[in-house]
């Protein structure tokens, strides 16, 4: 259509997700001992008139003949619908608000509830076109205006014919009753709308099927329309992440498919298709082979604190922004690490195999408390400062070794090397990244510097320790006892076997990478990197992103933005900026950020611009990957 259409939208399960008579009778109802029945007849009336099998007058009359219902009963089915629109018409306020003329509400419903919402979005109260109740004078509803077409079988036809609405005419809704509206000639189309239910009798009589009013919007090029609706973009969450970043993800309108398990590369080549979100945690290894299957993927957000496990030059060069949680899991690892060395030190955990085993061994040989051990701390970023400051609360003594430059907390002495460190702790933790330069940081050479009886825990990646080293260590003796949580290799799900040297030996702590699984750090790491994902695709922004020049760019009212991401060479701000200037574009904003691969260019401009300027963008030499953003 080339025209702006005219929109003619239903109300309820669509504006808003519930059926609102259906919720206020149960709200009537609240106190009726009968309530559960008569609530499932209602309900059942309802579903007879949304699938058209009767007439809406009959719907309605039953309805309100099974319940006595009061002013003050409207008043609160307003208030609860309110916290029930629709996620996308909520998030889409302003798009509704420009779009004010071209809206028309037509429902079956009662003006004195669905007036309040529709005019809260910014609708016209004008443009809405309802029922209405009958009212005693005590204020308890006895029926409803019969004159009104509403109220009739064919109502919704004959109001819209009765509008003469622009051409073309879209009726949009969940039900029968939208439909017969393009039946009955009064609209050229009908949108089947399954944000909130989906009607198999409906959809099959649609000219086309949405999910969101992002969808609405961007089929028929409406203004404030997204450049792609989220409604068709699918997320993917592997690993069993929280389900709080699926929720989230869910109300932002994402189409949000979630697997327990890790993929691996072939599997996940041939999933990534279609995906727009990709959510691993880390035992996914996003590879540039599996990336080159991905021909829709915005952003791959990491729900953990390590991003080792992608490629993320690969992930740059096609135009991949990559995010993380550097911070959320701190507390549950550093809460682990002190239980590890409590129960290494005080030899429990072979206390309590012989328990099982029904041997009764009380002996105090071997067993030391925290206090004035020294711990050494492989590490001293987040993590690694949050457990010096809790470990010296304990009586420890505490070191600590890094390569940049750290400030101490509390007493804590700097080591001047690795060395330095392990030949001074009695305890030894590591927490550091997973850069290559990391791996076998402690090997066979490092152990035997390491002071004999002393503890090592690793709680930070597999490849650090050389596993096969330290079980010869921890056997021979010279290494008292140990604390793993991660492995050079590891099960890519709960089903899969766990192989290493370290099964069976005596005092060693083994944990299946537990370190940031509290229900806590879940949560927490899952809102986190979900709110990144959805700060990336909703405004560009990178803040955050691991392999992307950060850029956090204020948006501008009543501008589009463009993002640009290039490789980094000289003159692509220019060749952007002589684009815009040659076609009398003014730039409202804009924000500019390189690395030593990449560059990234956000771009807000007034609304005259055509599809020959976003032609001529994509078009510059060295260009990644271009996105209208709004």
């Amino acid at each position: 259509m080339t025209a702006l259409p005219t929109l003619v939208i239903d109300f309820d399960s669509t504006i808003v997700r519930l059926e609102g008579l259906d919720e206020l009778a149960r709200l009537a109802l609240a106190s009726d001992p009968g309530r559960d029945k008569a609530i499932a007849t209602i309900e059942g009336i309802t579903r007879q008139g949304m699938e058209g099998t009767i007439g809406i007058d009959e719907s309605l009359e039953r309805r309100l003949k099974a319940v006595r219902i009061g002013r003050r009963h409207v008043e609160e089915v307003v208030k609860l619908l309110r916290r029930n629109i629709s996620p996308s018409f909520k998030r889409l306020r302003s798009a509704i608000r420009r779009n004010a003329d071209r809206i028309h509400v037509v429902s079956s419903g009662f003006r004195e509830y669905v007036e309040p919402i529709c005019v809260d979005l910014g609708m016209k109260a004008e443009h809405i076109h309802c029922n209405t109740f009958t009212w005693s004078k005590e204020g308890v509803v006895t029926g409803f205006d019969r004159k009104s077409s509403l109220a009739k079988p064919g109502g919704k036809a004959a109001i819209v014919r009765s509008l003469k609405l622009a051409k073309p005419v879209v009726a949009v809704g969940d039900g029968a009753t939208d439909c017969e509206i393009r039946d009955h000639g009064a609209a050229d189309e009908f949108v089947a709308y399954c944000e909130n239910v989906e009607r198999d009798s409906v959809v099959q009589r649609a000219d086309r099927v949405v999910r969101s009013l992002d969808e609405v919007l961007w089929l028929f090029e409406m203004p404030g329309s997204p450049s792609f609706p989220k409604s068709r973009m699918v997320a993917l969450l592997l690993e069993n992440i929280h389900p709080d970043a699926a929720e989230a993800l869910r109300q932002e309108g994402y189409r949000v498919e979630a697997l327990s398990d890790a993929l691996n590369e072939a599997e996940l080549s041939r999933s990534i298709r279609g995906v727009s979100l990709l959510g691993i945690r880390s035992k996914t290894q996003v590879t540039a082979k599996a990336l080159a299957g991905a021909d829709r993927l915005l952003a791959v957000g990491c729900f953990c604190i390590g991003t080792e496990q992608v490629d993320l030059g690969a992930a740059s060069d096609r135009g991949v922004a990559v995010f993380n949680a550097p911070y959320s899991n701190t507390r549950s690892v550093v809460e682990l690490a002190i239980g590890e060395i409590v129960m290494l030190l005080r030899r429990a955990t072979e206390s309590s195999a012989l328990l099982h085993q029904g041997t009764w061994r009380k002996s105090a040989a071997g067993c030391r408390e925290v206090r004035g051990r020294t711990l050494g701390i492989v590490g001293y970023g987040h993590i690694g400062s949050q457990l010096s400051v809790l470990a010296e609360a304990l009586g420890m003594q505490v070191l600590f070794f890094d390569l940049e430059e750290r400030l101490a907390l509390g007493n804590a002495t700097k080591c001047d090397s690795l060395n330095e460190l392990l030949g001074k702790a009695d305890i030894v933790t590591l927490h550091v990244d997973g850069r290559a330069s990391n791996r076998n940081l402690i090997g066979e050479r490092q152990l035997k510097r390491m002071r004999q009886g002393s503890l090592l825990l690793n709680l930070s990646r597999g490849h650090i320790v050389d596993i096969d080293a330290l079980a010869r260590a921890l056997r021979s003796g010279h290494i008292a006892g140990a604390a793993v949580d991660v492995f050079p290799e590891e099960p890519l799900s709960n089903k899969d076997p766990f192989l290493s040297p370290l099964r069976g030996i005596p005092n060693v702590i083994l944990t299946p990478h537990v370190g940031g699984s509290t229900a806590e750090a879940q949560q927490s790491i899952g809102t986190f990197v979900a709110a990144r994902l959805i700060e990336y695709v909703n405004a560009g922004n990178t803040g955050g992103a691991v392999n992307l020049p950060p850029i956090q760019l204020a948006g501008m009212p009543r501008a589009h933005r463009f993002l640009h991401l290039h490789r980094n060479q000289p003159g692509i701000l220019a060749a952007i900026n002589a684009i815009l200037a040659k076609r009398k574009i003014n730039i409202l904003g804009q924000g500019l950020r390189t690395d030593e691969r990449v560059g990234y260019v956000i771009t807000d401009v007034n609304k005259t611009y055509d599809s020959d300027v976003i032609a001529e963008l994509k078009a510059i030499p060295g260009t990644i990957r271009f996105r209208v953003l709004y």
